[in-house]
């Protein structure tokens, strides 16, 4: 970014907006590259103390210059080669006194070395300047630049030599998370222990959660079941166990591109969530839920689709991460009619949903699922948006046998007294959910009678209940005609016939 910023500087682009948050850093990229050939002088200003010249005392100031028409007025005035920054100017742009302020001042800049930045963490820019302004976003530090923080803290609390291994997991721990933050977390982690081992990860990875709840659409998961705690589906699991180590250096020396993403499609209650959640111990990632829900934002124009691509860049400054959609058809549901409902909002996020995860370059895996097909619009379906698309069908009666058999073993010990293969028989054409919520009421009706639940209980309570894929029945066959040839099955004994009938 700063031999963007150089370049844009040199070639006398009047305007610049550098949206980050991270104003000190921004600033010394900025006064690095004022020294270039021909040096200028660096200005700053902010509501409180109006321009103060870079590197002086903030009680030197100019003369009335806090408002920001007084400010840009004496900044057209200036004979001498300079670079203004002005800091959060957005809440004020939107003033017609100051968008003209700032059209005189581009206009009065030509053949001039001189150029206004804009610097705010907000990108708002008045539709008379979007012809005008070049939008350049600061990325949060990279492996380099945490290194030099993390060797300073180690300096100051004179910790003995790590090594290369203990530095690369501190180091990626902290990635995402701006200077300031990870001076600060490194600090912390000082204080809590005294140190900064391979130890301290964990507290530097609470800082990352932190900065998950600020964004208010992001989600941090923290799942404590495993993946084994997850009846059948083995097939789903071999391939997500083939690559567990794929967003390690070794998988890019070997020559293996980066996982984009998966699709589980399946009849509801079946694990398809379960199965995302539990990826992200199984990989060692983070897990981020996107809630659509929180995405969309009536309150302004253009709002819903910067909730979006915060979310995204949030993402993606974590990354390595899984990013985890649930119910997709949902949430992307209304794009098709979406000009006649909330004037495009819908087709825009959609579109913008899709580009990001065509082009994305950082190691995010989008991992959906989705309930009704007909709902899904079909450019998620078409190939290469996602690596595979898995069908999760009703467990079949070794799978149930296996469901039972985690259901029970987390509530007793000792499940010997139970006939799992009569259960099994008996549950036929139930889900996962509907077997677990079936020994759920046989436990409460033992519960309530004061005595332990038996094999009759659990029988009795799954023969009063009616699952899914009988009241609705047409929904799950469809389902399942359409999956036979456009999915690949989750489960390992229909995925061995299909590769034996191949």
């Amino acid at each position: 970014m700063q031999e963007e910023l150089s370049i844009l500087l040199q070639a006398q682009y009047p305007l610049i907006y550098l949206v980050t948050s991270e104003e000190e850093r921004g600033e010394v990229a900025i006064a690095a590259i004022a020294q270039n050939k021909p040096p200028r002088r660096m200005f700053l200003w902010t509501v409180t103390h109006g321009i103060v010249e870079y590197g002086q005392p903030r009680t030197v100031t100019q003369h009335n210059t806090i408002s920001p028409q007084a400010a840009i007025e004496w900044v057209i005035r200036q004979r001498e080669p300079g670079i203004f920054v002005f800091k959060d100017l957005h809440p004020f742009v939107d003033s017609p006194e100051v968008t003209r302020w700032l059209r005189d001042a581009i206009a009065s800049f030509k053949g001039a070395q001189k150029a206004i930045i804009l610097m705010s963490p907000v990108q708002q820019i008045p539709i008379e300047l979007e012809k005008e302004v070049v939008v350049l976003d600061y990325p949060l530090p990279n492996i380099p630049e945490l290194n030099q923080v993390l060797s300073q803290q180690l300096e100051q609390v004179r910790t003995r030599r790590i090594n290369t291994e203990t530095r690369e997991k501190l180091l990626k721990a902290a990635l995402g998370l701006t200077r300031d933050e990870a001076e600060k977390v490194y600090r912390k982690a000082c204080v809590t222990s005294g140190r900064l081992t391979e130890e301290e990860v964990e507290i530097i990875l609470s800082e990352k959660k932190q900065l998950i709840r600020r964004n208010g659409i992001l989600e941090y998961i923290e799942e404590d079941e495993t993946i084994e705690s997850v009846g059948g589906l083995e097939e789903l699991k071999r391939w997500l166990k083939q690559r567990s180590n794929a967003f390690t250096e070794r998988a890019r020396e070997y020559g293996l591109p980066q996982p984009k993403g998966m699709l589980i499609l399946g009849v509801p209650g079946c694990g398809k969530s379960m199965i995302a959640k539990t990826t992200s111990r199984l990989w060692g990632l983070p897990l981020l839920r996107l809630d659509m829900g929180r995405v969309y934002d009536g309150s302004m124009v253009g709002r819903s689709e910067a909730n979006l691509r915060n979310a995204l860049k949030t993402a993606e400054s974590i990354s390595p991460a899984i990013l985890f959609i649930d119910e997709l058809d949902k949430a992307f549901a209304g794009s098709a009619g979406s000009a006649d409902s909330d004037g495009g909002t819908s087709s825009r996020i959609f579109g913008s949903f899709l580009t990001w995860m065509q082009e994305k370059k950082s190691p995010v895996f989008v991992m959906a699922t989705a309930n009704r097909l007909e709902r899904l619009p079909g450019e998620f379906l078409r190939k290469g948006r996602f690596d595979e698309i898995f069908f999760v069908d009703l467990p079949n009666s070794e799978e149930r046998q296996a469901i039972f058999q985690i259901h029970l073993s987390k509530r007793r010990q000792d499940i010997s007294r139970f006939d799992l293969d009569q259960l099994a028989n008996i549950a036929d054409g139930f889900s996962g959910a509907e077997i677990e919520q079936g020994l759920v009421a046989a436990m409460y009706e033992a519960f309530a009678q004061d005595r332990e639940f038996t094999q009759l209980d659990i029988i009795a309570a799954i023969k009063s209940t009616l699952p899914l894929s009988k009241t609705m029945n047409e929904q799950v066959t469809a389902l399942r005609d359409w999956a036979r040839q456009r999915a690949r099955p989750a489960a390992a004994s229909v995925a061995e016939y299909q590769r034996l009938e191949f």
